[in-house]
């Protein structure tokens, strides 16, 4: 935990952000994976962890911005919980701990709701909190997300965004964890070697940290399916890996890198003119970080490094500006440049998308990876967000404009032909805006060519 005057000072920010009325903020309960005792790893939720520290399942807090009340509601532990788990300090004590010092039974929090004639509250993502909220609040659950206090929301928004030192301090362990699981990768990848042995030792690594994984970890050969949870192949020579994996450390925060492993030893000249480029986009991308511009113009000139990259290299034809206007990109990057993290490796997405990442005036793309872009606001100092751009060659996407006859005046599509089994190239760091730019957090992970095969033997 963080010190009780951290999260006093972050639940008084939102008393004053909300202005008047009851917050609640709900927990996690358990999740069973195939019957009731035999659940998922306990995940709390990240606003009940921001505010309130405490990573138990079955608790619900209330903040009454008008009385200043603060009051968690959760079960004390019996003896047979004990039993079963182990001494625990009591739910009191760990309320203590946070700067609460009021606990009451699960029991007696609907009727605080029903006395109250503002409730806020943020929108449920599991079912079990739709049901009770629903109970408890009389709103059908269909209708909770809509019902969802805008106030609340935008004011955990505006106080998650700004990330503090002793946040920082947590997202560099996050990472360098995450570094570890990315060089043991580098170093184990390898013809023949089934990808399950790769992914089984990332994920020691992350336990190794004293934590667990961020999220399931995507590596594969087959890095043109940008979400490849599947570890099922056995890798051969001349192909590409995609390793993007992170770690959540001992306080929940993530960290989220992508690296591009040749299964060789070194990369092919196809390869490394495709990784290179890559490499350009993602560093001029971090160079360009700074408060006051707005992450979408970010996408957009890595995009368009990327067309003239690929011009240069016979894959495209025609005006690189015309190009982007179109959207000819979204063949080769069909998806965002970035996205915010912290206790979350889509950090708050829970409350939507276009509080997180958009402001009022800025509209989501219908644009094939522009429409992806998770994170296209001003950025501003204390904001951490991923920059991962990647160049994927898609069979299936290929074929399908190939058919439609689109963009035939720009893309070569006879030259695509020979790369049909390349699959892709993605790196990604986490980057902190600065007053005056930016600084990739953690220990440096290797990727340059050169970097990434002196680790390959």
């Amino acid at each position: 935990m963080f010190s009780v005057q951290t999260y006093t000072e972050r639940r008084n920010a939102l008393k004053k952000a909300v202005g008047s009325g009851l917050i609640l903020i709900m927990g996690n309960e358990e999740a069973p994976m195939n019957y009731h005792d035999n659940t998922y790893r306990f995940r709390q939720d990240s606003n009940f962890l921001y505010f309130f520290g405490i990573s138990q399942a079955g608790l619900a807090a209330i903040i009454d911005v008008d009385s200043g009340e603060e009051i968690i509601f959760g079960h004390e532990f019996t003896m047979d919980d004990i039993i079963w788990v182990g001494p625990q300090p009591t739910l009191a004590e760990q309320a203590r701990m946070v700067g609460v010092y009021r606990t009451e039974e699960p029991s007696k929090l609907p009727e605080r709701l029903k006395k109250s004639s503002k409730v806020h509250f943020t929108p449920p993502y599991r079912f079990d909190n739709m049901i009770r909220m629903s109970e408890w609040l009389s709103i059908p659950t269909t209708q909770l997300k809509e019902k969802a206090s805008v106030e609340l929301i935008k004011g955990i928004v505006a106080i998650r965004s700004i990330k503090t030192e002793e946040e920082i301090v947590q997202m560099e362990d996050a990472v360098n964890i995450t570094r570890e699981m990315h060089i043991t990768a580098m170093q184990l990848t390898a013809a023949g070697k089934k990808e399950y042995k790769i992914a089984a030792a990332i994920h020691a690594k992350a336990r190794e940290g004293g934590g667990d994984l961020a999220y399931p970890i995507i590596f594969s050969v087959n890095g043109q399916t940008l979400h490849n949870h599947y570890h099922g192949n056995t890798m051969t020579e001349g192909r590409l890996a995609i390793n993007d994996s992170g770690a959540e450390n001992t306080m929940f925060y993530a960290g989220d890198i992508t690296r591009t492993i040749p299964v060789s030893k070194r990369f092919t000249e196809k390869q490394k003119e495709i990784y290179n480029l890559v490499l350009k986009m993602e560093t001029e991308s971090i160079a360009a970080l700074r408060p006051n511009i707005q992450y979408r113009e970010i996408h957009l000139s890595a995009n368009r490094i990327m067309l003239e990259g690929m011009k240069d290299l016979g894959f495209l034809n025609g005006d690189v500006e015309e190009m982007l206007t179109l959207g000819v990109q979204g063949l080769f990057m069909p998806h965002g440049l970035g996205h915010a993290i912290g206790l979350d490796v889509h950090d708050m997405e829970d409350l939507g998308e276009k509080y997180v990442g958009y402001r009022d005036g800025l509209e989501r793309s219908t644009q094939l990876g522009l429409k992806s872009l998770r994170m296209a606001k001003e950025l501003e100092a204390g904001f951490v967000l991923t920059v991962e751009p990647g160049i994927y060659f898609i069979p299936e996407l290929i074929d399908k404009w190939k058919s439609e006859n689109k963009f035939t005046n720009f893309v070569n599509y006879s030259k695509l032909d020979a790369y049909r089994d390349f699959g892709g190239v993605r790196i990604e760091d986490n980057c902190l805006v600065t007053e005056t730019g930016s600084k990739t957090l953690g220990n440096p992970i290797p990727k340059t060519v050169e970097e990434v095969e002196a680790l390959r033997g």
